[in-house]
């Protein structure tokens, strides 16, 4: 059987202000319905992204702001950085951690290195290892996005 991710659900207090970040990122609008006062939905795609996002009114009662840990996989993390930047989106510096492993801490909605040992540091991977550079953004409600550098996959994948 495949299963294959399509649709994840973003919890946001403001349809149009989302609508205009994800554009901004260059999400690219595929719908953006509004038939009922009720209820709408606006649906974008990351570049080069299979899946997809939505967002509006009356789809999720999850509070805005609390999706945490989407990411996006880019090859390149400091020009796909550079290109958010350029596009107005804001970005941390790109960093790496001591153990290869990004934790991320819900409750307050940072990316962060929690467990014992693990250190964020500046930069990307020293040795530009596959899985091990990010960097992160918000939208304006607060969900978390990462970026995250892949250029090999782990066997199988």
């Amino acid at each position: 059987m495949n299963l294959k991710l399509e649709l994840l659900v973003l919890p946001v207090s403001d349809v149009e202000r989302a609508k205009a970040f994800y554009e901004k990122a260059g999400f690219r609008l595929d719908v953006d319905a509004a038939p009922t006062s009720e209820w709408s939905a606006v649906h974008l795609t990351p570049p080069g992204s299979e899946a997809s996002i939505i967002f509006g009114k009356g789809l999720t009662s999850a509070e805005p702001g609390s999706t945490q840990g989407l990411y996006l996989i880019v090859t390149d993390i400091e020009e796909a950085r550079r290109e958010l930047l350029e596009r107005g989106v804001e970005v941390s510096e790109v960093f790496h951690d001591d153990k290869g492993v990004l934790f991320h801490n819900h409750a307050r909605g940072t990316v962060n290195h929690d467990l014992p040992g693990q250190a964020r540091i500046a930069g990307r991977h020293p040795e530009g290892a596959s899985y091990a550079s990010y960097a992160s953004f918000s939208d304006p409600d607060g969900n978390g996005w990462v970026l995250q550098e892949i250029t090999e996959r782990f066997p199988g994948r």
